[in-house]
Formats: C-alpha cells, structure tokens, sequence
C-alpha cells in the first residue's frame, strides 16, 4: 500500500453527533461502540457479498468447491497481496492471527538452548503459543521489557535488542500491541537483525487497514494479521505471509489434501494452506470487496480512511487524558486508531460492566502489569494510579461526540467514587 499522503486525504472529524458513515455497519443504534479493536465490525454491503457466496455455495456445493472457490480465493489474494504490498505467491490465508503464529512456530525444527524471543506486550493467545512450543522442545522464551509509558520507538529497539544472543532463533512482536496500543518499529529491527539468522515473526493482527503496510519493505520472514478488524472482513479471515525462501519449511497446522497432490498448476504453499478440509471459505472470498468497500468511503480512499481514523484516535485520546488528568503515555506517532489511556485507580474496579450497563458505551478495560511513577521516562508520561488502561477504538462510524459521552460517563464515576469515599477525621 502507498504511504498516506495527507494533502489528498480530505480529513474532516467534524462535530456532528454520529458520524455520516454508521449506517454502513450494523452496530446497535444504542450502543457507542468504542472496540473496533477486539473483532472488527464488518459493513453491511461485505456481509451481503458473503451471503451471495453462501447461497451459490448451498445451492451447489461440488460445483462451488470444484469451479468456483480457486478463482474467488485467488481474486482475494491478488487484492490483498496489491494492498499489503507483497505478492500473491507469498500469501496463504487463515482463520485468525493466532492460527498464523500458530503455524510458524509449530513448523519448526527447535531443540534445547534455542531461543525464542519476544516482548512483554505480546498478545496472551500467542504468548502461550511461544511456551507450549517452547516446553515441548526445550527452548527459552526471553521476555524483553519494553516499558510502558514510553518516550520513543528507540526504546523498543533498544529493548528488543539488547535481548538477542547467538541462540536466538526467532524474534516474535507484535506490529500493534494489542493491550498497550503502540505501533511497533518492526522495520527497523528486521533490519538490525538482516545477517544475524534470526528470523522475525510479525504478529500483526491490528495492522491491516490501521497503517500503511508494505511487506516487502519491512523485510520480515513472516507476516501474520487479520483482515476481519481494520480491515472490515467477515469474521475468520486473515493471511499469513511467508517469504518464498522458507515456504518449504512452513506447514499448515492441518495436513490434508496437498500434501500429496500431484497437481503443477499451484505451489505447494498454496496446494496446502488452500485447502484443509470443508469449510465455509466465504470469509476468505470476501476481503477483495472489503478492500474496495473501503476504499470508496472517502475520496482519498484507503489513505484517507487510515489518516482520518488516526487523527480520530489522536484527538480522542487528547479529550480523555485532559479529562482524568493523565498524561498521553506515548507520542502521537506511535499511535494507530487505537489508543491505551492510563485510568485512574480509584475507576480501577467494575468500570468496564458500568460504562456498558448504565450508559451503553462498549469499550474495554485492559489489565496492564507493571505500574511507573514519576521519572521513569520523559514529559509525556505522568504516573499510572493502577494497573488498568481504557483502550478506545476510531473506525469511520465514529464521532467525536462517541469519545465525549466516554469523557462524561467517566467523569460521573469518578465524582460518585469520591463521594463515596470516606471522609478524613
């Protein structure tokens, strides 16, 4: 995908009480639905796509499979590959994110002492992936401490870095921390580590459709990431991109039908990822016109989506933090459409079950692990009272007025909290 151009992107986050794109999505009209982030929402002319596929499907099974489903899975992934900036033979397509870390780390050959290394805001799913494959060959999973609140992107690298030995045989990291909301420095890493052997997993599960992605110019080895969040896919699609020097190595976690083919029209990459067993493949068929829907929205297209969705987050994190009086805990420029706000610790407890049941507001709370006070890093941070961050979302059907009924809800719980309080004698 080209890099954003924000002469052409038309940005305007206006003032109106909805935005003007919310009818394109299902979302409940009761709801202010601030969680893009958790599993995406798919607008309603993708999702009538996919109900053309299921009805052809239905209506003639053998024939869908046998005629029908290769070119529909091959349009998705010439689109995607286009838009991700890689090619179509480096793509497979997956269920989920955790499937494709999944399927990296269980396809290789690890033994005792090996190394694998990743971050303390790697997603929970894919952690666990790290240290069931770790337990089952011997190998140590190191953690490096990237810390949060942070000043800059260089103390990520520094982090990631300094962690890497000569046993290290992966690197996993997210692209987007899913808990923290920082946009990781991926390309500089991978090229810190271009020469060492160490091959890097990018688990980039928020990234598609948040920033502009250029695959070949980050140079990875893999690349894993859903299409059904930013992207705005149907639910269970998403790809993993493997360089085409280590597709041999790279199995699927299902063994089926390819493994043996005699077929020379496709690769065995594609010959083995594309067909696992029946299953419904609409999803999959579907993100060639997610990736078009969206980008008829605005008239600068995907760039305009993409720049209006940060600046969106941007501008709804400034009204929050002013709101609780927290410092932003990173830079503008590590944020995507998601941000992660420091809450205060007298909010800590039942905030996420109130904002829904009492005002309709869906966002949600995440558990952060470390807590930092003062001097830990530079002016953009302040002190975290408690372990607990609000994480918002900003798709296109959100407005500003979204973030100011979070504000206000918050600020009603933080008087009733000290009200309730008991007073000094």
């Amino acid at each position: 995908m080209k890099s954003i151009d924000k002469r052409q992107t038309g940005i305007d986050l206006g003032t109106q009480p909805q935005s003007p794109w919310r009818h394109h999505w299902s979302l409940a009209p009761n709801i202010t639905f601030l969680n893009h982030g958790s599993f995406g929402a798919c607008p309603i002319a993708v999702l009538e796509q996919q109900q053309i596929f299921r009805q052809q499907l239905e209506a003639e099974p053998l024939r869908f499979f046998e005629d029908a489903y290769e070119p529909l899975l091959d349009r998705s992934r010439e689109r995607l590959a286009e838009f991700i900036g890689t090619t179509p033979q480096e793509l497979v397509f997956v269920p989920n994110t955790t499937t494709g870390v999944n399927t990296v780390l269980r396809s290789l050959s690890l033994r005792a002492g090996d190394e694998l290394l990743t971050t303390n805001h790697e997603y929970n799913a894919c952690r666990n992936a790290l240290d069931f494959i770790a337990e089952r060959s011997g190998a140590t999973v190191v953690v490096a401490e990237v810390p949060f609140p942070l000043a800059s992107a260089e103390q990520v690298i520094t982090a990631v870095m300094s962690q890497v030995s000569d046993k290290t045989r992966i690197v996993l990291l997210d692209h987007i921390t899913s808990q923290t909301g920082l946009i990781f420095p991926i390309q500089s890493i991978a090229q810190q580590l271009r020469g060492s052997g160490v091959d890097v997993l990018v688990d980039g599960a928020h990234a598609p459709g948040m920033v502009a992605l250029n695959l070949k110019e980050l140079g990875v080895t893999y690349y894993t990431g859903n299409c059904h969040k930013w992207l705005c896919a149907p639910k269970g699609a998403a790809f993993l991109y493997v360089s085409e020097a280590k597709q041999s190595l790279i199995r699927p976690l299902v063994i089926s039908h390819g493994a043996n083919s005699v077929r020379t029209d496709r690769s065995r990459f594609h010959l083995e990822f594309d067909w696992t067993g029946t299953d419904d493949p609409t999803a999959y068929c579907c993100v060639a016109s997610a990736v078009e829907f969206m980008d008829s929205l605005l008239p600068g297209g995907w760039n305009a989506v993409i720049e209006r969705n940060h600046q969106m987050a941007i501008r709804a994190r400034q009204l929050l933090c002013h709101a609780l009086s927290v410092s932003p805990p990173c830079p503008d420029t590590l944020v995507g459409s998601m941000a992660a706000i420091p809450l205060p610790g007298k909010l800590a407890s039942g905030v996420q079950r109130q904002l829904f049941d009492r005002f309709q507001i869906e966002v949600p709370l995440i558990p952060w692990q470390r807590v930092f006070g003062q001097g830990k890093a530079d002016s953009f941070v302040g002190e975290l009272q408690s372990n607990a961050l609000i994480r918002i979302s900003a798709q296109l059907y959100n407005s500003l007025a979204d973030y100011d009924r979070l504000a206000e809800a918050l600020l009603t719980l933080l008087a009733e909290s000290a009200s309730s309080q008991p007073k000094p004698v």
